[in-house]
């Protein structure tokens, strides 16, 4: 696929001034809205709020330079990744903040390597797109319990003796309301606004906080230093585990970059193709750049680019507008505590809910590949992302295996030969 800066038929994928008014509106409204959106992601992961959005912001600037030279995708939004999340989380519980910088660079050193040599089109030959979309509804999964408890969480001095007291019924029934509300805002204008019910959610929110006694959110302002990003262990075995995970980490962002680039470019509005191994340039240099100052991992998520779409943009002068606008609010983090944390939540438990949707994507390619995608989901929410996948991994391939051999008669020998194979013709989605 052609790496040219421009396409004759619809010029650069930085910027044209054709399109400025639009890019430049697109970028405020998917700004705004990835706000609580990385917040969320933030709390789900233990890392600071402030870090999560300064990760945006970097990506946001490596995603406009990258598009000057070698655009992937022309309307993707960059942001930190929800699918990776608890893994992330699980990353702080073993390793420590202290060595999550570390992590992260050798994440970002394992997707150098796989943009190096291309390797992404053979790991969906491995890890079959069903199963991936398994393993984001199992993260959804627990996105969503994990902030149902901020549904019916009332402020420290009004918790009494009885749990259902008048201030938590009072706040579960805010919480409700705020589901339905942002639930039929969301059905009426997701074609054409997709930004509007996380607006008004966060701005009735913000409002109702002045009348209501309800917990907001915090927001630590942490400073933000550039330092090497330098391991800190104190057991040899640990460099191995490291490893794993950074190649875990590596694997799962660069499948769900694929995965969006997929779906970014069918709601392309120019029709223009993408170019996943660009993509993951701009990937793996935006999280080696943030291992310096103790970011996140990120991508071109698939809700933000959809935003990002609707809201008119054509170029990725959008995304340098959404940086912009996270920018504002990591100088100025006092404003965000405005945001009550009900409505952060009725907002991380829609995107679980649309997560675990994900599911339904994968019924066209039969009841086979559905029951191992909801099994691998399951897997996942109940072990890990790490677990959950080798072992639905190792179920597939189990499961090839004993139909191949027993009911097809075809020898062991001949069943590893006829999948190495699908290796040696150029890899592609299972």
């Amino acid at each position: 696929m052609s790496q040219n800066t421009q396409n004759p038929s619809t010029g650069p994928a930085a910027f044209q001034s054709r399109f400025f008014v639009r890019d430049l509106q697109a970028g405020i409204i998917t700004g705004t809205m990835a706000i609580p959106l990385s917040a969320g992601i933030a709390l789900m992961s233990d890392y600071p709020i402030k870090v999560a959005l300064a990760t945006v912001v970097f990506a946001c600037f490596v995603g406009w330079i990258n598009a000057w030279f070698r655009p992937g995708n022309y309307v993707g939004a960059p942001g930190v990744a929800a699918g990776l999340a608890p893994v992330l989380a699980l990353g702080v519980a073993t390793f420590g903040m202290e060595n999550m910088a570390f992590v992260i660079f050798m994440t970002a050193l394992m997707q150098a390597i796989i943009w190096k040599f291309n390797l992404q089109k053979y790991i969906l030959v491995a890890v079959p797109e069903y199963l991936v979309e398994g393993l984001l509804a199992g993260v959804g999964l627990k996105i969503a319990i994990n902030f149902f408890t901020m549904t019916y969480e009332i402020p420290d001095s009004l918790v009494t003796e009885s749990f259902w007291n008048a201030a938590r019924i009072q706040m579960v029934s805010i919480s409700l309301l705020g589901m339905v509300a942002f639930v039929f805002l969301f059905s009426k204008f997701q074609s054409r606004q997709p930004a509007i019910p996380y607006f008004f959610l966060m701005v009735a929110g913000a409002i109702l906080a002045q009348f209501i006694a309800m917990p907001m959110l915090h927001v630590e302002d942490v400073p933000l230093q550039l330092s090497l990003p330098l391991p800190r262990f104190d057991h040899a075995l640990m460099w191995l585990y490291v490893l794993g995970f950074a190649v875990m980490l590596a694997v799962i962002d660069v499948i769900e970059q694929v995965m969006s680039n997929a779906a970014i470019q069918k709601i392309d509005p120019l029709q223009r193709k993408c170019n996943t191994n660009n993509s993951l340039l701009a990937i793996w240099v935006a999280n080696m750049g943030s291992s310096f100052f103790g970011g996140m991992t990120n991508l071109d998520g698939l809700a933000k680019s959809t935003t990002n779409k609707l809201a008119g943009a054509y170029t990725k002068f959008s995304v340098l507008v959404v940086g912009l606008v996270v920018l504002f609010f990591v100088i100025n983090t006092q404003y965000l505590e405005f945001l009550p944390k009900f409505s952060l939540a009725v907002i991380m438990i829609f995107t679980g809910w649309k997560m675990i949707l994900g599911l339904l994507h994968v019924a066209h390619q039969g009841q086979y590949a559905l029951m191992l995608a909801t099994l691998c989901a399951l897997l996942v929410y109940r072990l890990g992302i790490f677990e959950g996948l080798l072992l639905a991994l190792a179920i597939h391939g189990f499961v090839n295996f004993v139909v191949l051999y027993y009911v097809h008669n075809v020898k062991s020998g001949a069943i590893i030969r006829k999948y190495l194979q699908r290796f040696s013709i150029g890899g592609g989605a299972d």
